[in-house]
């Protein structure tokens, strides 16, 4: 029964049906089969929409669509450009630096690439960096923030895993700043083969910088500050930022007209919540179906005749999750496969909130893996360059993103050394 769903949703998601029908048809096929009242769908899906945590999404991505829809983009890259520019690759640096934080607040790669690309793109070409290296660069680092507080990936995997967001948010940082580390080292190396010439840093260029963008600065310490100083809730923090974001962009900046403006972005914002809590909904009703029927364990005891320990399984699981990483969008992978991987994981003795970054960074990296990852049609339509030109690209980042991949996955310390020292 349940290999002729698969083969169903699979015919149905090929010719193009909407993700949330497929789910929600093979929700209700499956409950009517096993005679069970369909009720049991809505329910599940009541059940998603009381769960506290889910407020912060649409707030958050409003504040996201807010900033990408502002000067906020030439404000990071200025500050990034005056804090690394004498550094050798400095620009390269900032680059990541820039698209990191950027894609932290916007939850969403593709709209890094789109916002800060075209800036970016010509500045790094004009100072004398290889096309193929910019162009691989700005879009790997497209999605290189989402480990970082407050994106949205770590909330909804949170809300579909029960693990706490904030030791989610604690623990990504560290695997973050490693990933960008990396990515940093190889825009040194290059700066200096390239012999790419450098700015000398200058306090003024510096100071102008900060103030230009004196009031998107504080944005990251007040979300964190407030979560961890025990002023706010991860969900409050999320009205916070939505509120300070508003405010700053209608008021301070005065980027974004209230009437002409706001509407608009909040259309925009909403639809694609609204996408997400559809999926979201459906697809914990079919969850609770293949938990009824022991899918999970059933797939657990089929594993363990090949995989007989933890290692093995994590590379596994690596394999599986870069598979999906390039072939779905991080929210739908989220909602459809966290419940299935999650028992099994716990099985092998792997730690909840070290399997999110590993899920989160697998996911990470697949939206930029040959040969459908979405960041590389993205970058190949912003930057107007053949798809295969942008393989080829990002290639050098994708290895190395993996060695960091790696790391973070053979040692859980590294995800868990934030957590354990202050939120246990």
């Amino acid at each position: 029964m349940v290999l002729f769903l698969a083969i169903g949703i699979f015919v149905l998601a090929l010719f193009g049906t909407p993700l949330f029908v497929v789910i929600a048809s093979g929700a209700l096929l499956s409950f009517y089969l096993a005679d069970i009242d369909l009720s049991a769908v809505i329910i599940e899906m009541y059940r998603v929409t009381s769960a506290p945590s889910l407020m912060a999404i649409p707030l958050y991505t409003f504040a996201g669509f807010l900033l990408a829809e502002s000067g906020s983009p030439k404000r990071i890259v200025k500050l990034a450009k005056s804090v690394f520019g004498w550094i050798p690759g400095g620009l390269g640096i900032a680059a990541l630096c820039a698209a990191a934080m950027f894609t932290a607040f916007t939850g969403a790669s593709g709209v890094t690439i789109i916002a800060l690309g075209g800036l970016l793109f010509p500045i790094l070409i004009n100072e004398k960096y290889q096309e193929k290296f910019s162009l691989g660069l700005l879009t790997t680092s497209g999605s290189l923030g989402l480990l970082f507080p407050p994106s949205l990936p770590i909330i909804l995997y949170g809300l579909v895993s029960q693990t706490s967001v904030d030791k989610l948010f604690m623990a990504g940082v560290l695997p973050c700043f490693l990933l960008m580390g990396i990515l940093a080292l190889y825009c040194f190396r290059k700066g200096i083969s390239l012999k790419i010439p450098r700015t000398k840093f200058s306090f003024k260029e510096l100071y102008d910088a900060i103030k230009f963008g004196a009031w998107e600065l504080p944005l990251p310490f007040i979300i964190l500050g407030g979560i961890y100083g025990g002023i706010f809730t991860a969900t409050e923090a999320a009205g916070v930022t939505a509120f300070y974001v508003f405010m700053i962009e209608v008021v301070a900046y005065r980027d974004l007209d209230i009437s002409k403006d706001i509407p608009r972005i909040m259309f925009s914002s909403m639809t694609l919540v609204g996408g997400i809590l559809i999926i979201l909904g459906t697809a914990m009703g079919f969850t609770s179906y293949l938990i009824d029927e022991q899918v999970p364990m059933k797939i657990l005891e089929g594993m363990k005749t090949y995989i007989t320990n933890k290692i093995v399984f994590l590379a596994v699981l690596n394999v599986f999750l870069l598979i999906v990483g390039c072939m779905m969008d991080i929210f739908s992978a989220i909602i459809v496969v966290v419940p299935l991987i999650t028992p099994i994981a716990r099985e092998f003795g792997v730690d909840p909130v070290h399997l999110g970054i590993i899920f989160l960074t697998n996911l990470e990296i697949g939206y930029s893996t040959p040969p459908v990852g979405i960041n590389l049609f993205i970058s190949s339509s912003r930057f107007k360059k053949p798809v295969f030109s942008v393989y080829k690209a990002s290639m050098p980042f994708l290895g190395m993103l993996m060695v960091g991949l790696m790391i973070i996955t053979y040692y859980p310390e590294l995800s868990l050394f934030l957590v354990n020292k202050f939120l246990k």
